[in-house]
């Protein structure tokens, strides 16, 4: 039977209800109305005619019409395996929102960061920007989203892309000391001097590169399991990368950052690899990310019963049990996707909060680790930047 893909979408929603009742009004003052399974089969035919001509979006409108209002007939079990099949096939083309969303918030960053980058006294920049930022990124993203129909794992390209290049270009910064000045009294010399400017610079180079590659990324089918195992493979391949430094003994700021970035580019491409290797759906790669945070949140309550005063054993006992909570969950979610006929692309707003609040209704979610920086103090008593892990308890409509 063909496909229902390649439907064309001139025939709208209402001719399929129009055809239903048509089929299932009386013909003539005499005429008998027709038993339930007699319609829900005619139905049926009709719905197989109208798919086997390419006129999905009519097929599909009958299979739920029978699903719905003739559920217990033979025709209804037959019209429910066809919207199975079909959604199982159809691409999600769930990503408009998503891309909006993320277009404005990143134009109100522009908005902000480029007066910073260019060393901006006045308010009235800072105002303009945030004026012109969000409006901008947000009809940038409009733009895309009408002259590209965009799946979830797409749009995730572009917008995690974004995302990570912003925070690539902050820690690359740091690495390579952009914007340092050297002072030196007699034969001591030490970093100092003001890098916002150089910083914000980066980091805005940085986003703009991500979202460039994302999108050429983008122009090509992107599943959902595969965008979210880059994502989760970044970072925790970051959190292995920060780790991995303190356990080995490295303290050179730059060094740790190199480390950590490195990991993390490690991490993504080696999570969306696996992910199309072994098929793993978006659902199953979030929950093996859940295992890993519940071992790493284990290791940090032990650390906080036992204290340890050794750096390596502090960090060490959250890593190891993170990664055990990773091997664990993968092994115990093995037949997930094939239980649940893989996974359910897209997902819920706020699915990133461990709670989430809708004005209504409470619910919880898999809290996604997010890159940021956190101010250490150095020997000398300055405060250096230093890569780290943020994760949102809570989310919140009201």
């Amino acid at each position: 039977m063909p496909s229902l893909h390649g439907r064309r979408p001139c025939q709208p929603l209402a001719a399929a209800l129009v055809a239903a009742l048509l089929l299932l009004a009386p013909c003539g003052l005499s005429a008998q109305v027709p038993a339930a399974a007699d319609s829900a089969a005619v139905l049926l035919e009709t719905a197989r005619d109208f798919e086997a001509r390419g006129q999905g979006d009519v097929a599909e409108a009958l299979y739920a019409y029978i699903v719905e209002q003739f559920g217990v007939t033979p025709a209804a079990a037959d019209a429910r395996a066809a919207l199975v099949r079909w959604r199982a096939a159809e691409p999600d083309r769930s990503g408009r929102v998503e891309l909006q969303v993320w277009g404005t918030l990143y134009g109100l960053w522009l908005g902000v960061a480029v007066p910073t980058a260019l060393s901006a006294d006045d308010t009235e920049a800072y105002g303009a920007g945030i004026l012109l930022g969000a409006p901008a990124g947000f009809l940038a993203a409009r733009a895309v989203t009408r002259s590209r129909s965009l799946t979830e794992g797409q749009t995730r390209a572009i917008t995690w892309g974004g995302t990570w290049g912003t925070y690539q270009g902050l820690g690359w910064g740091e690495v390579f000391d952009v914007g340092t000045e050297e002072f030196c009294s007699g034969d001591v010399c030490f970093d100092g001097g003001d890098r916002t400017e150089e910083q914000f610079a980066s980091m805005i180079a940085g986003g703009l590169v991500g979202v460039v590659v994302g999108g050429i990324l983008s122009r090509r089918e992107i599943d959902a399991g595969v965008a979210q195992a880059a994502h989760y493979g970044s970072i925790w391949g970051s959190w292995v990368g920060l780790a991995g430094s303190t356990l080995s003994g490295v303290e050179e700021d730059d060094n740790v950052w190199a480390l950590t970035l490195l990991a993390g580019n490690a991490g993504l491409v080696g999570g969306a690899w696996a992910a199309d290797r072994f098929g793993l759906s978006r659902n199953r790669v979030r929950l093996i990310g859940l295992g890993a945070l519940l071992g790493g949140l284990a290791g940090v309550g032990l650390d906080l019963m036992i204290q340890p005063d050794d750096d390596k054993v502090a960090v060490g006992i959250p890593f190891l049990l993170s990664l055990g909570g990773l091997g664990t969950a993968a092994h115990l979610t093995r037949d997930y996707d094939r239980a649940s006929g893989a996974g359910v692309p897209g997902g819920e707003a706020g699915a990133e909060a461990l709670l989430r609040f809708d004005g209504d209704d409470w619910s919880a979610g898999i809290p996604t680790p997010q890159p940021t920086v956190v101010r250490v103090p150095d020997a000398t008593g300055r405060e250096r930047l230093r890569p780290g892990l943020r994760f949102t308890l809570f989310s919140g409509r009201f």
